[in-house]
Order: C-alpha cells, then structure tokens, then sequence
C-alpha cells in the first residue's frame, strides 16, 4: 500500500505524451519488496513505456515516482542502476562474442593496479554470484554459444551484479521453450524469497497466474485494476485488459482431416542469410480439413521454410507441391497454385503501409477490380468495403492508409484480402503477434472457418498457447528439421517443450543437408 515500509516502487499519476499521442494518460502503479508483480495489457497499453520511465530510458511528462518513499527522477539507466534498478529487455543486450563473465561485468569491471581489467576477479565474482542465486553458468563460456535460456541467466546475472533490488523483466518467455521457462520461473521465486522485487511484463496469462503474486492490468494508459493472483482467472484479467467479455478458449469441433493432401514438402534445404544450413532435409505435410501448428523456438528455420513455401526464398533441394503439383519458387506461382500466406512482418511484406486500404485489398484480387487493362478504383474501392465490412476492419474508412490502422486491423487487412482468395492452403505465420486479445479471438474464428470449409491451415507460431489451442496436429521444429509429428488432443505442453529444445533424441535423416556438408 502508498506509504508503507514494504513498499519499493511508487508511481503516482504517472504521464507520457509523444507529440499529440498520448501513451500514458494517468497511471498509479505500487511495487513491494520480494513480490513478482505481473504487468499485463494489450498491445499499446503503455506497459513497456511505463516500464522504460522507471529505469530512465525516456522521462515522463507528468506525476511522481518515488523509491522507497524518496522522490527521484532519472535522467537515464544509469541513474536507475545506481539506485538499484535492472531491467532485462525482450531482445538480449549481449555481446555475442565474449564470455560470460565479460558481459556480466561489461560497464563495471573489476579492476587491479593502473586501471587494468582483473579479468580473474571477474570470473571469480561471477562464478560466486551464479552460485548464490542458483543461476549456474561458465564465466569462461562464450555467449554466442549459449542456449536462449542461459542467455537469459547471464541478462539477469549482469543485472544482479550492479546490486539490482528491483528488476523489471520485459515479456522474458517469448523465446524460451517451457523447460526454460519453468527454471525461470524458479529463479525468479528464488530472487523474490531473497527480497528482489520482480516486474515481470507478460502477455502469457497462464504463466502470470502460475508466477505472480499480484497483477497490475493496463488499459489505454492506466493501471485499471491490480488483482491478488491468487484470486482471479485468466478470464477475469482478459476482460479487464479488454474491457468487455472475450473468449479465451479457442472453439472448434474435431477434425479427422483425412482429405487431401493440399502442401507437401519433400526432402527441403535451404541456406540462412549467413550462409547457415537453415532448413536440413525437411519433409511435411498438411491436408484438408486439418489445422497443422508448427512449433518452435524462433531461429530453428521457421522463417525459412515459410519463406520457401511462399516463395520467397529458393530452395538448394527439394520440393514444395500444392495439390500435388510442384511448384517452382516465386510468390506469384505460389499464390496461383492455391497459397493464401499471412506473414508476421506486416508492414515489411504484408501490407503497403503509405497506400490506402482499399489499394491493399486489391492485390492478388485483380480480376475482380480490372476493367480490360485498367484498374477500376470504383471496383476496387466496392471490394474493400465488402472485405471491411465482412472481416471487422475498423480505422479511417477504405481511403485510410494502412499505417494509420492499429495492429489488430493491420492484421485483419491482409487476412481479409488473402482468406477471400479462392486458395486451399492457408499459411498463417505468428497471427497473434501485435495483436490485442480481442482481435486474436477474431483471428482464430476464421482460421478454424478456412479449416472446417476444407482448407489446409498451417499455423507458425512462437507462441505454444496459440499452437495447442489451434492445432490438430504438431509438427516441432529444431535444427532446421521436424523432430516430431503430435496429434494435439494427446500431447502436452511439456512432450512439445522437450522436443523443442532438443532434449528427445532423434535420428538424423539420411539425406540431411548438415550431414553431407560435415562429409564433405
């Protein structure tokens, strides 16, 4: 409670304007000592802002914040560090290339005569520190050859280091599997038990009841409710993130998908950006009438594979066929072969974020809208205005452009113009990110509408809440190949997480594409 000797965070009225947008309008926000308190809100809400006020990365425009009953006012990190304040970002602020121990103390080294880093000091200090808090790791490891998990450890070792008392985790599950997340969970017990308070900003509302002592939700700007976690559903936080009664739980019937095989992938290779094996000898299928979620720890060749089966990326081996013919990589074949493709970068290949709506709901729909050789805008414009209607798209009308539009809508624009195309496969890659729940439980209605209307669905998602709810069957992904094939009703969380991180061992194809490169 304000004023009370347990308390070690307050913020009071908190503000944020950017210009004339207005991030935070008015948020009060109290943290206690040892507690793990979750922050939880839709996109946009103002939870990473408030959070990047706290630790000094931006100043606010308005209201108080004090540390342990003491006004303060950071002008930036370094200020929040002094006081006892760490903060472990989304994407790690590592140096991939040097040890652990040197990124620990990396700012604040320890030092011998004439300003000469004690590099032995260094590794001992870490060493005793990952002891204490039960976070084991090498000093003398390399980082770039680290699991994401253990990356994560030495993000929260190098916070520790500086004497951090309050530490704020920024949505640190997003690329863990559920073994990592689960040990996370238990260092972060373990840091509260010592009397490290933890802000833990989560979208995950299954791990934020299963980790969290109490949960703050944010709404347009302010701290609307702060719940005893012990008390409320994720139900009860969902609509009150909201503000209205939404549907959690994705609801479809069984599927037996015994139809047609709609995409197959024969024997894939494909190379990374870097040159790297990314996709090694992989084999797959999806047919008719089924959801197929493939799942993954993010950089195991998710994104390669997708952008090979859309044409975007050529393969060095292999075959791609959609109702049993092959189709040779270019997005044009692809998409007159019968591929509706949702990716995840909306604004970078999705969606022309400088034209309007109704110009990017006509693409890949040009017959409808050409007169002869000429667009009609006024077929055009009817087109949108259909598609908007029927998908929900809210924003400034069809002469809007599309960056003017909310995540959510972006979302709903391009799968609007791609689920009504005549296309039997349907491949949606992370369809939930960016996007508030409300707008997710819309997403998921129609992806499981393409599947009973007798589509093939494959669903790529980093988030494994999404993949369960959605699928029929998992496929799992780790080093570039399919290391397991799941029906969804008879698998769980922890089967998928372990072949997630590679902790169940599989037979290495013989024709795999890391093999023969080793050979030769």
């Amino acid at each position: 409670m304000p004023g009370s000797t347990d308390v070690v965070v307050e913020m009071t009225g908190v503000q944020k304007q950017f210009g004339d947008l207005v991030a935070i309008e008015d948020a009060t926000l109290v943290i206690q000592k040892g507690e793990i308190h979750a922050l939880v809100g839709e996109n946009g809400a103002g939870k990473s802002t408030l959070m990047n006020i706290l630790y000094g990365l931006i100043p606010r425009s308005g209201g108080e914040i004090k540390l342990k009953g003491t006004p303060v006012d950071f002008s930036n990190p370094a200020d929040a560090i002094r006081a006892g304040i760490g903060m472990v970002h989304q994407h790690f602020k590592l140096s991939p290339s040097f040890t652990v121990a040197e990124n620990i103390v990396i700012g604040a080294e320890p030092l011998k005569s004439y300003g000469r880093v004690d590099f032995k000091k260094a590794r001992q200090d870490t060493l005793e520190l990952s002891r204490r808090f039960g976070l084991e790791l090498d000093p003398e490891a390399i980082v770039a050859k680290l699991p994401v998990g253990l990356r994560q450890r030495v993000e929260i070792l190098k916070a520790l280091y500086r004497k951090a008392e309050i530490l704020i985790l920024d949505e640190p599950t997003a690329v863990l599997t559920p073994n990592e997340t689960r040990e996370l969970f238990k260092t972060m017990r373990s840091l509260a038990e010592s009397g490290c308070s933890i802000i833990f900003i989560s979208h995950k509302l299954r791990e934020v009841l299963e980790v969290a002592d109490r949960v703050s939700v944010m709404r347009r700007g302010r701290i609307r409710r702060t719940f005893q976690a012990a008390t409320v559903t994720a139900q009860d936080i969902a609509n009150e993130m909201v503000g209205r009664s939404v549907l959690l739980k994705v609801e479809k019937s069984p599927s037996t998908f015994d139809g047609q095989k709609l995409l197959s992938v024969k024997d894939l290779d494909s190379f990374g950006d870097r040159g790297e094996v990314a996709v090694d000898a992989l084999s797959m299928t999806v047919r008719a009438g089924e959801i197929v979620g493939l799942a993954g720890v993010q950089g195991n060749g998710q994104d390669e594979l997708v952008q090979c089966i859309a044409g975007m990326r050529r393969p060095a081996n292999g075959t791609i066929s959609f109702a049993g013919n092959v189709v040779h990589s270019s997005p044009r074949a692809a998409r007159a072969a019968g591929l509706a493709y949702i990716p995840a970068d909306r604004g970078g290949v999705g969606l022309s974020l400088q034209s309007s709506i109704w110009e990017n709901m006509m693409v890949g729909h040009f017959s409808k809208v050409t007169r002869g050789p000429f667009i009609s805008s006024a077929a055009a414009k009817a087109n949108a205005q259909g598609l908007v209607d029927a998908y929900d798209v809210r924003g400034g009308g069809i002469d809007a452009t599309a960056g003017s539009l909310s995540g959510g809508n972006q979302q709903k624009v391009q799968i609007a113009r791609e689920l009504s195309r005549q296309a039997n496969v349907v491949v949606a890659e992370q369809p939930s990110q960016g996007v508030d729940i409300g707008a997710i439980e819309s997403i998921h209605k129609l992806l499981v509408t393409m599947r009973d209307s007798g589509k093939a669905v494959l669903v790529v998602s980093a988030d494994l809440d999404e993949i369960m709810a959605l699928s029929d069957r998992i496929l799992v992904m780790y080093r570039g190949q399919i290391v397991a094939d799941l029906p969804a009703s008879e698998t769980s969380y922890e089967e998928v997480g372990r072949y997630m991180g590679g902790l169940v061992a599989t037979e290495q194809p013989e024709k795999s594409l890391s093999a023969t490169l080793q050979r030769n």
